[in-house]
């Protein structure tokens, strides 16, 4: 596989997730084959995905309200 420089931290990082997570689905399941591990894998971390995909990190609203009085703060004092 091909990756940027830029990308391979990650990259590793992500490959040492799913190594760690094999192996404790290997410990608490009776699982043989890797391919069955490795769709383990996958839908948890689509799961996750998703989850994560579905949240917002920041109340847009409520940044939206702050910023409009920033805004009339700062029109105030020029």
């Amino acid at each position: 596989m091909k990756v940027k420089l830029s990308e391979e931290e990650g990259i590793r990082k992500a490959v040492n997730l799913i190594n760690e997570r094999i192996k404790e689905y290997e410990q608490s399941y009776a699982v043989k084959d890797k391919q069955d591990l490795l769709a383990m894998c996958a839908l948890q971390f689509a799961t996750q995905s998703l989850d994560i995909e579905g949240k917002s990190l920041v109340d847009d609203e409520q940044f939206g309200a702050r910023l409009t009085a920033i805004e009339e703060m700062i029109s105030d004092n020029l």
